[in-house]
């Protein structure tokens, strides 16, 4: 079978998992469409672009069900800008966080990460995110901001902020080996650690970052181009 012959199937197949909401995002339903029509493998040249995907969804749904599905995602949005507002307030210690409050560094990591994932909003999502927990309960910020952020985010944007901590300390060699290997087997596992090195790198003073606003517009657009249905 050729190449592109491949990636039509995988494409098709991951519209009807996206259409029938067996699949939460694109990244999820590449590789469950891979899974079923080569048996477990693909090489990345044979899975098929987000554009791809979302094409083939579009001869699958109705165009209202997209619109009523950019609804939907709108109100989400709103919801997590309400969180993250509040980060603006929240300073940081000078010398980890010499850029200052959570929110001027949040936007710091999406903005790297934009740069190196355009188009992995869960990525994205994750990099604007990871600290919103800081508002609720510094001392254990991830849980805080997992607790709020349920039913809101993806599952693979739940696990990224829910283990960049230990993504950090793997950098720093302070991490079990058990809990490495299970880190580094995860198929984000890659995505992952460029959070950590986005995280560690956004702590510049001054830095140029778009207004939350622009950021979650962004994100937004991004999604509903692609047809995004969660």
């Amino acid at each position: 079978m050729s190449t592109s012959s491949l990636r039509q199937r995988i494409a098709c197949e991951a519209a009807r998992l996206l259409s029938v909401r067996r699949s939460g995002d694109f990244f999820d339903a590449k590789r469950a469409a891979a899974r079923a029509i080569c048996g477990g493998w693909a090489r990345s040249s044979d899975l098929p672009t987000d554009l791809e995907v979302r094409e083939a969804l579009q001869r699958l749904v109705p165009l209202e069900v997209l619109e009523a599905g950019a609804s939907e995602a709108s109100h989400r949005y709103a919801a997590l800008g309400s969180l993250l507002e509040p980060l603006e307030s929240i300073n940081q210690p000078r010398h980890s966080h010499p850029e200052g409050d959570v929110l001027f560094h949040s936007l710091q990591v999406y903005e790297l990460v934009r740069g190196h994932r355009p188009y992995d909003i869960d990525l994205q999502l994750a990099a604007l995110l990871h600290d919103v927990g800081k508002g609720i309960d510094p001392a254990d910020h991830v849980a805080a901001g997992l607790a709020v952020l349920e039913g809101l985010i993806s599952e693979r944007t739940t696990w990224l902020i829910e283990h960049h901590l230990e993504a950090r300390q793997r950098r720093e060699g302070t991490l079990g080996v058990r809990a490495a290997r299970r880190l580094r087997n995860h198929e984000s596992y890659e995505e992952l650690d460029l959070l950590c090195e986005c995280d560690r790198d956004g702590r510049v003073p001054g830095a140029v970052v778009p207004e939350l606003d622009e950021a979650l517009d962004a994100i937004l657009e991004l999604e509903v181009s692609l047809g995004d249905l969660t």
